[in-house]
């Protein structure tokens, strides 16, 4: 299925884009800019547990990405997984993605300048089926409220995936209640977004605001709290298409 013949979605997915900029632009006068900074606790802990389940689930399906892979991150931000795949081997010129907002992707490709890094929205990827081995979408999916849109983008990262490949999802599993712009996706959800897919699924991530009080102070303590289920707030799959 090729999405960008797919006109009568034109005005969901302009709608989409509209609403994510804005939310960007809120953000940035809001937040603290050093939020999610490397050396702030709570974020390397809860980046190095993502990383750490990620690349155990991936070697656990045989599918760990190897130099020579071509890597697709659907909405790299600033540098997103990149610098992940980089530090597990890949070469920079393996290296794809896409991203909606084009002053967090010049951030991103200043970084990396071999890397094939586009702006754009992933309802309508520039690739050609069947065009990577590694396709990773973090925390992308609950930014889009529009049902009809969040499919067209799973159909989209579907077609250019081979079959065989996998599929890296990381993203919110319950709802923000101080941000109405984010919705939750639980593990049904992801299933039936992509159905030609399977393999595990795992809860992850302490609560942020929790990991943000309690990891600065303890990440001791952090890891005890991060054991319980119920304080993790998103959903980390590794799928293979079949």
């Amino acid at each position: 299925m090729v999405l960008r013949k797919m006109s009568f979605n034109a005005d969901a997915i302009e709608r989409e884009k509209n609403r994510i900029e804005t939310e960007y632009r809120r953000r940035e006068s809001e937040v603290e800019a050093d939020l999610y900074a490397p050396w702030q606790p709570a974020e390397s802990f809860i980046v190095s547990e993502r990383k750490n389940t990620a690349a155990r689930l991936l070697q656990k399906a045989g599918k760990f990405p190897v130099a020579g892979d071509k890597c697709l991150e659907i909405g790299f931000g600033k540098l997103g997984w990149l610098a992940d795949l980089l530090s597990w081997g890949l070469r920079e010129t393996n290296l794809h993605g896409i991203e909606l907002d084009e002053k967090r992707a010049r951030v991103a490709q200043n970084a990396l300048p071999k890397a094939d890094l586009r702006i754009g929205d992933a309802a309508n990827l520039p690739w050609e089926n069947d065009s990577f081995k590694f396709v990773v979408a973090s925390t992308v999916f609950s930014s889009i409220l529009d049902s009809d849109v969040r499919k067209l983008i799973a159909a989209e990262i579907s077609r250019v995936l081979i079959s065989g490949g996998v599929f890296v999802w990381y993203d919110l599993a319950v709802d923000n209640p101080r941000n109405p712009n984010v919705k939750g996706i639980n593990a049904k959800e992801l299933k039936n977004l992509f159905p030609q897919f399977e393999g595990e699924i795992k809860r992850v991530t302490l609560a942020p605001p929790i990991a943000r009080t309690v990891a600065p102070r303890s990440l001791t303590l952090a890891a005890i709290l991060n054991a319980f289920p119920f304080l993790r707030t998103h959903l980390l799959a590794v799928l293979v298409k079949n």
